[in-house]
C-alpha cells in the first residue's frame, strides 16, 4: 500500500465500515481478519488512494466531449474527477443536476468562461458575447462548492474577431470577483506567445496541456522556455492533460530533464477515446510520464494528494487515513514491456500500469 500523503508505503491491511477507514494495521499478519464480515487480499501490484484526475469530461449530457463518469472512469481507478468545463453559465445548473448529483463518481465543475460551455458541437467563442463575466459570476455562485473554478481554454477560439488575451483578460476578471482559481488552457499556435498569456494566471491557477507538442509548446529548440520558470515561481501550477494530441513525448522529455515535473498528471479522458475503443485512464498516462523520465514515487502523488489539495477535498480524498471514505484503487504492472504512444504517433517503450480493482465508500467496482 502506498499513500504519500500519509507515508503509509509497505504491506498493510485496511478495515473498512459504514465507506469508512476505520483502521489500518501495517502487518498484514496482526489484523484481525476473522472479525470481518468479508476479506480482499491482493497479493500483487500496489493499493492507492482512489485516483483523483485533475482534468476529464464526465458529463451525462449537453457537451460534445462528455462521458459517463461511472462508465469510464470509476472502473479504472478515478473516484473524484474534475470536469474541465463541460458546461458553461447557460448549463451548469442542468450539469450539477444531471452529472454531478446522479453520478457514484465524485464530481466536481471547472466552470466553462465559455457561457455555452461545450454544448456546441461545432466550438466554442463564436462571439464575444460568450465571454460573459456577468453570467460566469453568478452560475458560480448558484453552483456553490460544486464548482472548483473556471475553465478558461482559449485554444480554437472559433469567432475570427474573438481577441483570445481579451477572453483571457475577461475570464481572469470573472475568477477574480469570484475568489475562483482558472484552469488555463492555452492557444496551440504561435501567433499569441505563452508568455503574453501566463502573465495574467496568478498563485493557484493551474495550466493543463502542459506536455502539448508544436505550436504553442512550451519546449522551443529543445529547451524549456523562460516563462514556465517565472511562472512556476510566482505560484502557477502545471498540469498534465493528455488527451488525444495534447501529450508529447518530445516536450515532456526535455522538460523533465530541466527539472520540470509537473504538480498534477490527468488523463483528459473524453469521448474520442471511447468512440474509437481506446482504454484511456490515469494508470495509462502515468506509464507514459515514467516512460518520459519520471520516477513512480513522482506520479502516486501527483494523482492522489496533490490533485485532492487543489480541489479543496485534502481533508476528504486522496489518502489512506482512518475516517476518510473507503476510495480505493489497485494497480498491477505488466509482466513484459508495451508501447506506449503518444498524440503524434511518438513511441517509447515500458512498463504498463493497469488497474485492477477499484473501491467506492468501501464497495467494490470493479476487480480484474
Amino acid at each position: 500500500m502506498i499513500c504519500p500523503a500519509t507515508g503509509l508505503d509497505g504491506p498493510a491491511a485496511i478495515g473498512v465500515r459504514d465507506g469508512l477507514i476505520v483502521s489500518i494495521e501495517r502487518d498484514p499478519d496482526r489484523a484481525h481478519l476473522p472479525d470481518a464480515g468479508e476479506v480482499l487480499r491482493f497479493d500483487d501490484g500496489i493499493l492507492l488512494p482512489g485516483l483523483v484526475d485533475l482534468h476529464a469530461h464526465p458529463s451525462r449530457g449537453g457537451s460534445r466531449f462528455g462521458i459517463d463518469p461511472d462508465r469510464w472512469m470509476l472502473p479504472r481507478g478515478s473516484t473524484t474527477v474534475m470536469s474541465q468545463g463541460d458546461a458553461g453559465a447557460r448549463n451548469s445548473d442542468a450539469y450539477i443536476r444531471d452529472t454531478i448529483e446522479k453520478s457514484r463518481t465524485r464530481v466536481k465543475l471547472a466552470i466553462n468562461f465559455c457561457a455555452n460551455g461545450e454544448s456546441n458541437p461545432a466550438g466554442r467563442f463564436f462571439d464575444i458575447s460568450e465571454a460573459s463575466v456577468d453570467e460566469c459570476v453568478d452560475a458560480i455562485y448558484r453552483g456553490g462548492d460544486q464548482i472548483w473554478g473556471i475553465s478558461l481554454n482559449i485554444a480554437f477560439i472559433r469567432g475570427k474577431d474573438v481577441d483570445p488575451l481579451e477572453v483571457m483578460r475577461r475570464g481572469i476578471e470573472a475568477a477574480e470577483r469570484t475568489g475562483k482559481p482558472v484552469m488555463f488552457g492555452a492557444t496551440k499556435d504561435s501567433v499569441t506567445s505563452l508568455a503574453d498569456q501566463l502573465r495574467y494566471l496568478r498563485p493557484g491557477d493551474v495550466m493543463t496541456y502542459c506536455f502539448h507538442q508544436g505550436d504553442g509548446s512550451i519546449v522551443q529548440d529543445g529547451k524549456l522556455l523562460d516563462c514556465m520558470w517565472e511562472a512556476r515561481e510566482r505560484g502557477v501550477l502545471f498540469d498534465v492533460g493528455d488527451g488525444a494530441t495534447a501529450f508529447g513525448f518530445e516536450v515532456a522529455e526535455a522538460a523533465i530533464a530541466e527539472g520540470f515535473i509537473p504538480d498534477t498528471i490527468s488523463t483528459d479522458v473524453y469521448k474520442y477515446h471511447v468512440d474509437a475503443g481506446m482504454t484511456h485512464d490515469l494508470p495509462l498516462v502515468v506509464s507514459k510520464l515514467i516512460a518520459a523520465g519520471m520516477t513512480e514515487e513522482q506520479c502516486w502523488q501527483r494523482i492522489t494528494s496533490a490533485p485532492a489539495k487543489i480541489l479543496g477535498l485534502d481533508s476528504e480524498v486522496g489518502a489512506i487515513r482512518p475516517g476518510a471514505p473507503a476510495d480505493l484503487c489497485v494497480l498491477r504492472q505488466s509482466d513484459s514491456p508495451k508501447e506506449l504512444r503518444d498524440g503524434s504517433g511518438g513511441v517509447r517503450t515500458g512498463t504498463l500500469w493497469e488497474p485492477v480493482a477499484t473501491f467506492k465508500d468501501g464497495a467494490l467496482v470493479r476487480a480484474r
